[in-house]
């Protein structure tokens, strides 16, 4: 015997099975096995599900011109995203833009004056399955206020402007709480009693009206509130917060709400190292859990880890780095549509899956090819995409359409390697698990080959392993039943 050639059987005939083609099949191509018995090639236009990792449009402009403080929402009833921002080039006026999307592109309307004066959008939360929003928002006269902002076709308005804390209370999150039809607002309190307390306030809504709950300490101390959280689950609001008077560390509680008031579990550590922000919360409903992201400045990284709400406590498995170096602006959003959170920070993007108490995370992926300053990442449900809007530098405010769904590829469902060529409707030999297929070419001796999801057979891993190249041509398929 001289060579591997005396060896193995010609033609790749050892474990080779005949099947009729559906569609025409070179030689060497892999292929899956349909209900009818026939085999055709593996393909990822089959039905519609997460890809990973997703995928950037190119960034469409909101605003031309600079702009300052930044927040968005997306309306389910109107289908539509809400960018709200002050035109920071001239006289600071309220501004909203409406977003559209179609296919993957999003357009925008005119921009919308809806407060002429200076007005800088703070936090927003979206009133589920209405076309108002809840907005915080600073005045020309440094009054924090709150207000109910509507969307009308192509318009947008804002109701009475309420007072809820005094000038400089700019650190501050709110979210919607559907259990008790309120809004909940926390913030770092400016005003009395005059130290940056961590203050929290229960707001009902009539109509464009506003009714204010009493201010409530949950922190006595110097505070940065970073973000809020709805736990369905257990019906509770889990609030991160930035302690100043204790190393700027990340500390976490649960508020009760009932009424128009609030009652709070002692607050934890997510991160005892040093300063632990900006942060982002998403609450997975399917694990039930909240998912942390933040800046650890110990580590120079973006860290994560999931919170598990039980009673009035929360409690975090451990946390893992998802991004260095650390980045200053965070967001995150879950997709339902995918069952996977997308936290972004300044350029990048990853999915992040819960199991359990543990976060794991897909490739990450570049969104913008150049550092933002603001991130506002939401989801629109009509679309099923995530749309980023974000402030570039001193310059416009963009928004990027991001693909979290797509053609999903039917390699898992891989049978076998056509030996030779196969016409449509013609019987051919695919060779199938331990067997040999010798129709490859410019394969690398000893290496281990994988069905891609385009149905190509590479070195990359994936999660159909063929098997090992004995030869530049030839595939020796394990068995690994």
């Amino acid at each position: 015997m001289s060579n591997l050639s005396e060896l193995l059987p010609t033609g790749g005939g050892q474990n080779a099975v005949d099947f009729v083609a559906s569609g025409t099949l070179s030689s060497g191509q892999t292929v899956v096995l349909n209900s009818d018995g026939t085999v055709s090639a593996i393909s990822p236009t089959g039905a519609i599900g997460p890809i990973d990792p997703p995928t950037a449009e190119t960034a469409v402009q909101i605003f031309s011109t600079e702009v300052n403080r930044t927040v968005a929402y997306y309306d389910t009833v109107n289908n539509k995203v809400v960018a709200i921002y002050d035109r920071a080039s001239s006289d600071y006026y309220g501004m909203v833009s409406l977003g559209t999307i179609s296919g993957s592109t999003i357009t925008f309307g005119t921009p919308i004056v809806y407060a002429s004066a200076r007005t800088s959008p703070l936090s927003v939360v979206y009133l589920s399955g209405t076309s108002k929003c809840v907005l915080a928002i600073e005045r020309a006269s440094g009054d924090n206020q709150v207000t109910v902002g509507s969307v009308s076709g192509t318009s947008f308005s804002i109701g009475t402007q309420y007072n809820y804390s005094a000038a400089n209370s700019n650190s501050n999150s709110m979210v919607y709480d559907p259990d008790q039809d309120k809004v909940v607002h926390a913030f770092n309190d400016y005003g009395v009693p005059l130290n940056n307390y961590g203050t929290l306030r229960v707001y009902t809504i009539s109509g464009t009206s506003i009714s204010l709950g009493s201010k409530i300490v949950f922190a006595s101390s110097s505070t940065s509130v970073l973000d809020l959280a709805y736990d369905t689950e257990n019906a509770k609001v889990v609030i991160a917060y930035e302690d100043q008077s204790d190393g700027q560390r990340g500390k976490a509680l649960v508020a009760t709400i009932s009424g128009s008031t609030a009652s709070f579990g002692s607050a934890v550590y997510y991160d005892n190292s040093g300063r632990a922000g900006p942060c982002s919360l998403s609450y997975e409903p399917v694990a039930k859990k909240i998912a942390f992201f933040w800046r650890s400045d110990s580590a120079n990284a973006n860290k994560a880890s999931v919170g598990t709400v039980s009673g009035t406590s929360i409690s975090f498995g451990t946390a893992v780095t998802f991004s260095t170096p650390k980045q200053d602006y965070l967001s995150s959003v879950y997709c339902p549509d995918t069952g996977y959170i997308i936290v972004t920070n300044e350029q990048y993007m990853r999915t992040a899956t819960i199991s359990g108490t543990s976060i794991s995370f897909g490739t990450q992926a570049t969104y913008r090819g150049t550092t933002v300053r603001t991130v506002n990442t939401v989801y629109d449900t009509a679309a099923d995409k995530v749309v980023i809007a974000n402030r570039i530098g001193s310059s416009d405010f963009d928004a990027t359409v991001v693909n979290v769904t797509g053609p999903v590829s039917n390699n898992t469902d891989f049978i076998g390697i056509t030996a030779a060529a196969i016409s449509d409707t013609a019987t051919g030999a695919v060779n199938v698990y331990g067997g040999i297929n010798e129709a490859q070419t410019g394969l690398t001796i000893g290496a281990d080959y994988y069905v891609q999801d385009d149905g190509s057979i590479s070195t990359t891993a994936s999660a159909v392993k063929i098997g090992q190249a004995i030869s530049a041509t030839t595939i020796n398929m394990m068995d690994l039943t």
